[in-house]
């Protein structure tokens, strides 16, 4: 693997996580998440390759990256998705696929529980005690405040510990291990357990917009028991409901369809 890293080989921080500037959490993609990192500000790559070994930091191409050069940012852009593509791809369907399956788990556990249940059961041994989370770490860092910032919360495949992002005026970036459960193989698979197979097939069922009527017939329920499992997923962000004259329209929301992405990628 080594070899095929590029300039990343380099980019290892002493004491262990990423630079922040890899972190992109708000882009949808890797290469709009690439286009960021290459577009850091000079001060701040610089500051963050400063922290480096020196025989690291002065290799060439780092040097090239830590003065912001157009060349040294080029590299950067080539090699991770040079990385990306023989490394990374063909894992890729498992990676979203145990995304998918964390996200619908965290979905539930806010929606019976609240943002307590949610902290409270994020991590093994992350303790949540309002309004303070107690997180095992390996860092020097004792307290945090957030003194009115918010904290995004970043699910990783890779991390196995917490690891901490800050950008002045944006709120605390936290990563944290994915939820270590078996591989679903399909959406119903992995929502069954937690809303219930017949929930999971109406939210299957909405692929495709349908009214109350149709997602009834689509999976063989009663008109009632459809209409309560369509309010149960519209209050949990799934779908949204749109009426027209005395029908109404249910249609996959971006989440809805994440979620459901799961199946495409096992098929």
């Amino acid at each position: 693997m080594a070899p095929r890293a590029g300039i990343l080989r380099g980019l290892d921080p002493p004491e262990g996580g990423i630079f922040d500037f890899f972190v992109q959490p708000t882009t949808p993609d890797l290469h709009g998440g690439v286009d960021r990192a290459v577009r850091t500000p000079d001060q701040e790559l610089a500051d963050e390759i400063a922290v480096l070994p020196h025989h690291v930091r002065d290799r060439p191409q780092l040097r090239e990256l830590a003065d912001g050069t157009t060349k040294g940012r080029q590299i950067l852009a080539h090699d991770t998705l040079r990385y990306f593509g023989s490394t990374l791809a063909p894992l890729w369907p498992q990676m979203q696929a145990t995304a998918v399956a964390d996200r619908a788990l965290r979905a539930e556990t806010l929606l019976r529980g609240g943002i307590d249940a949610m902290l409270a059961t994020l991590v093994p041994g992350w303790r949540w005690e309002s309004p303070t989370w107690h997180i095992p770490s390996p860092c020097a860092l004792t307290e945090i405040h957030l003194n009115g910032r918010g904290l995004m919360l970043i699910p990783s495949y890779f991390v196995q510990g917490p690891m901490y992002g800050s950008r002045s005026g944006e709120p605390l970036t936290l990563m944290h291990p994915l939820h270590a459960g078996e591989q679903p193989t399909t959406a119903t698979d992995t929502l069954g357990p937690l809303l219930g197979r017949t929930r999971a097939a109406v939210l299957a069922a909405l692929r495709n917009p349908a009214t109350t009527t149709e997602t009834a017939d689509r999976i063989g329920i009663s008109l009632p028991s459809a209409s309560q499992h369509t309010t149960v997923l519209r209050n949990a962000g799934l779908i949204t409901t749109t009426r027209t004259g005395i029908a109404v329209q249910h249609t996959l929301t971006p989440l809805g369809a994440a979620l459901l992405q799961n199946d495409t990628t096992a098929r």
